[in-house]
């Protein structure tokens, strides 16, 4: 006997496949309660970032002493023992528990940025704190970035990237490579990646609005002053006037919609977790 099934039937049926296959790979961010896909191996992705960090240690400019530096591992050190402290007092698992945290300043003043390896490897670029300009618009900055880490979005997005990959394969083959030729054709009549722009920005703009709002709560746990991170915003949106590409097509929310995000979360997470003591 012949079977006919349609084309969104079977895409259906596929898509509860994977999903069943993938189901016990998934886990929980710590406070957002958000499921996340988890496929790969946190301590491998922690070991492959390490080696990455000791890497860019020793091919670019570090300030290794003064106040900046200094400021900077303060804050750090206020951030790990906060949120530990707080996990500790919920009764539940420190995410950071296997961190090997530290912290570098590079010299390099055209780069408004700041980041966080998997593992608590984070790198603070002296561009960023001619905007930052006090220690907490700088909490607001670095509580973002070891957000990152905290609801690990480095394995989730790499997971999502494997899934991504093998749906559209699988899908392709029963639509005879139709998926690669419309993405290719609209490649070169834009210049654009439907798939970029229709799947991975948007998950990468939720990864970074969860990360603004988590490290909001690391500052505030830290006894840091979050009301500036709003300011902070407006000085960030300042710096990038004119230079701001669409939303849609980047991975990170707009400073404008930021700024509304974080208007609307401060009041509440002042209330809701107010410093706490380590």
């Amino acid at each position: 006997m012949k079977y006919i099934i349609n084309r969104r039937k079977f895409l259906g049926l596929i898509g509860c496949g994977c999903y069943s296959l993938f189901l016990p790979s998934c886990s929980t961010v710590p406070i957002t309660e958000r499921k996340q896909l988890t496929l790969v191996s946190e301590a491998r992705i922690n070991l492959q970032a390490s080696a990455a960090y000791e890497k860019f240690k020793s091919t670019n400019k570090l300030i290794n002493t003064g106040i900046q530096i200094k400021e900077i591992r303060n804050i750090g050190k206020r951030m790990e023992n906060a949120v530990s402290a707080f996990f500790q007092k919920q009764n539940e698992p420190d995410p950071t528990s296997n961190f090997e945290w530290e912290y570098v300043l590079v010299d390099n003043d055209k780069i408004k940025n700041a980041w966080c390896m998997p593992g608590g490897k984070i790198a603070v670029y002296t561009g960023i704190l001619k905007v930052t300009k006090n220690k907490n618009a700088l909490a607001a900055v670095m509580g973002h970035e070891i957000a990152h880490a905290v609801a690990k979005h480095s394995v989730e997005r790499m997971s999502h990237a494997m899934t991504l990959n093998l749906g559209t394969s699988i899908a392709d083959i029963f639509l005879g490579g139709a998926i690669n030729r419309t993405r290719n054709t609209v490649g070169q009549n834009t210049g654009l990646d439907i798939f970029q722009l229709g799947v991975m920005n948007p998950f990468g703009r939720k990864q970074e609005t969860e990360a603004d709002y988590l490290g909001l709560i690391f500052a505030s746990l830290s006894a840091f002053d979050i009301r500036e991170s709003i300011n902070l915003w407006k000085r960030m949106s300042e710096s990038k006037k004119g230079k701001e590409i669409p939303q849609f097509m980047s991975t990170h929310p707009s400073s404008k919609k930021r700024i509304e995000n974080l208007q609307t979360w401060v009041k509440e997470v002042m209330i809701k977790y107010p410093p706490i003591k380590t």
